[in-house]
């Protein structure tokens, strides 16, 4: 996990202006601190062999975008500003690889449910972030449990939108499953469907085929997740993007992976007490996770357009 202070990030943009990191601060009657409405993006930025680049940024801020309409959010910049503060940020602390954080939220005004007239306040942080959950996630996997929490349901929030105050939930369960001695959470549909995890999308391999649940079942539209149903197309996986998924089949499945901008391409060993597959990262999330850190590193021309060079 990121601890900042060990980090050398001096300089954060907040609405329009590059400032000292330790003056980032917000009122403490700002409005989507007590309500829960602002939107955010994770985005990573990758040392390749041809330089610091940033993993599809363009659709990162797309959504970032599509997420603030519910709210009547007006994000107050253009796509180009706001991809030029992150390049200049990156560029202003000399960082390789980092981890990317935009943020809007409605400010200071007034308190009361309604936020039409309160100011939006917009920053954008980054710093030094490794592997998730854990150094040896991405090879060893991870255990994981199904938690008690259910994941929200489409009719009752705009689950398209990467909302903060929506996080409370990926926040219980994720809580719970570390209580438990795992390192992560899968959640279920209020019809008991495997969702998706506390942060992640989700990946099940059954007799060679990839299988990753829908829209409809209340999960993001995960960027990593549409990278790696490419990817896997593309290796000639036969990858089925909307499906409906039940706790047995979670169980029978022979691979499992989550995957997310902070998660990247991570295996998963066991769920509660059941070992998935050997117990080990299985041949073909190893083979999708491969293609993915190909790409990634830019050691072939695949997909130029997912990047943008800083």
């Amino acid at each position: 996990m990121a601890v900042f202070d060990d980090m050398d990030v001096d300089t954060i943009w907040l609405d329009g202006s590059f400032i000292d990191w330790e003056a980032a601060q917000i009122h403490v009657l700002s409005h989507g601190l007590h309500y829960g409405v602002g939107v955010f993006e994770g985005i990573r930025c990758y040392n390749t062999e041809k330089g610091p680049a940033i993993f599809r940024l363009e659709d990162h801020f797309s959504r970032f975008y599509e997420s603030a309409k519910p709210y009547e959010m007006d994000i107050g910049y253009t796509y180009s500003e706001l991809t030029q503060a992150t390049i200049e940020l990156i560029r202003r602390q000399n960082l390789t690889s980092c981890y990317i954080r935009p943020i809007a939220f409605f400010g200071y005004g007034r308190l009361g449910l309604s936020p039409a007239g309160i100011p939006v306040r917009v920053a954008i942080a980054c710093w030094p972030w490794g592997v998730y959950l854990g150094e040896d996630a991405l090879t060893s996997g991870v255990e994981v449990m199904i938690s008690s929490w259910k994941r929200y349901s489409p009719d009752q929030v705009p689950l398209h939108a990467k909302t903060t105050g929506l996080y409370v939930n990926s926040v219980l369960a994720s809580e719970e499953a570390h209580r438990n001695g795992f390192t992560e959470a899968i959640l279920l549909t209020p019809d008991g469907n495997i969702a998706e995890g506390a942060g992640e999308n989700i990946f099940v391999v059954i007799d060679g085929q990839i299988y990753t649940p829908g829209l409809s079942q209340g999960i993001l539209a995960g960027i990593t997740r549409d990278t790696i149903i490419t990817l896997a197309r593309e290796k000639g996986y036969t990858v089925n993007d909307n499906a409906i998924l039940s706790e047995k089949e979670l169980f029978d499945s022979d691979e499992l992976f989550f995957t997310g901008t902070a998660a990247e391409v991570t295996p998963i060993n066991k769920v509660n007490d059941t070992l998935i597959g050997s117990g080990t990262r299985g041949p073909i999330t190893e083979d999708v996770q491969s293609a993915f850190f190909n790409v990634l590193a830019r050691k072939n021309k695949d997909h130029d357009e997912w990047f943008t060079f800083v």
